[in-house]
């Protein structure tokens, strides 16, 4: 295959890309900065990714790029739990996923030929948050601000079927491999002052990067998947017993809560995303006959942290 890839140097991206290339498809890099690109991906480690230059949100040129290839898989979006949610930071966390699928979509719309296959990111914020209920793909959207954002980005990605092309939108769960998410939990624990963020009554639901990967790359490749998939393990938890997880596996103690004021503090809005939580389970994902790697917690955080 020759698959098109929109926030390729992420965190998922970076991985997905390397595992293309492993199995001999080609990559086209749509990329904001093209340096930081070519040092991700150098050309004589990376000789079938073609790096391009875009601006998300824009049209250009680089839509041209997009006839030719196989699939497209957008996964550009700004970071969420980075900054405080400002009017201005809210703005950009919208208009990156809204108009930047907007744009991949009017790419695939005029191509020619055709990709078949978009994949498109998208979030569990989708559900809203809560202690005591359980979502499914078919679960209705919540109200807050993160759900709102989704069902704008999905609303754009849906208008891809219009061109006749399939398409997969996988709503992530947190990923854990090396960095992300987890990385920024590991410090605390390594210094002997671990424990759970907030309440520890939040749902923690979450993916191993490796089990992203193999989801998206199954998207790509399985003609039948069509619609909304859940990207989370089958096997969600509470933010606690991540937390009582973690230390065991790094055998250090786990009891140090971080108080939720002091992330409010840091983030404002933003902290929604880690004191917050919802119970979601990836019903069509399993149904697809799709293969955990990593389906509980204590093997995943194993193998990352081990």
């Amino acid at each position: 295959m020759k698959v098109a890839i929109t926030g390729a140097t992420g965190f998922v991206g970076s991985r997905l890309v390397k595992r293309l290339q492993e199995e001999g498809n080609r990559v086209l890099v749509l990329s904001r900065n093209t340096n930081s690109a070519h040092k991700v991906f150098p050309s004589q480690a990376f000789p079938n990714v073609e790096i391009r230059a875009y601006t998300p949100g824009v049209s250009g040129a680089w839509q041209d790029a997009v006839a030719g290839c196989d699939a497209v898989v957008n996964l550009a979006g700004e970071p969420i739990a980075e900054e405080r949610w400002t009017p201005e930071r809210k703005q950009a966390i919208l208009n990156s996923r809204k108009l930047g699928t907007q744009k991949v979509v009017e790419a695939i719309a005029t191509a020619n030929p055709k990709p078949s296959v978009l994949v498109n990111a998208s979030a569990i914020g989708y559900y809203g948050t809560s202690e005591t209920a359980t979502f499914e793909e078919n679960s209705p959207s919540g109200q807050d601000f993160l759900a709102q954002v989704c069902q704008e980005w999905e609303a754009e990605a849906q208008k891809a079927t219009n061109a006749g092309v399939r398409l997969v939108i996988l709503r992530f769960g947190i990923v854990l491999g090396h960095g992300g998410a987890l990385g920024k939990m590991i410090t605390p624990f390594k210094l002997f002052a671990g424990g759970p963020i907030g309440s520890g009554r939040q749902w923690f639901s979450w993916i191993h990067i490796d089990d992203i990967v193999n989801l998206i790359i199954q998207a790509l490749t399985q003609p039948k998947m069509q619609g909304v998939y859940n990207a989370t393990a089958p096997n969600p938890v509470r933010m606690s017993e991540l937390s009582n997880t973690m230390g065991q596996v790094m055998n250090r103690p786990s009891w140090l809560p971080v108080p939720g004021f002091a992330l409010d503090a840091l983030l404002g809005d933003g902290a929604i995303v880690v004191l917050e939580g919802q119970k979601v389970l990836p019903q069509r994902t399993q149904a697809s006959g799709f293969n955990y790697q990593y389906p509980n917690l204590q093997l995943a955080l194993t193998q990352i942290l081990k």
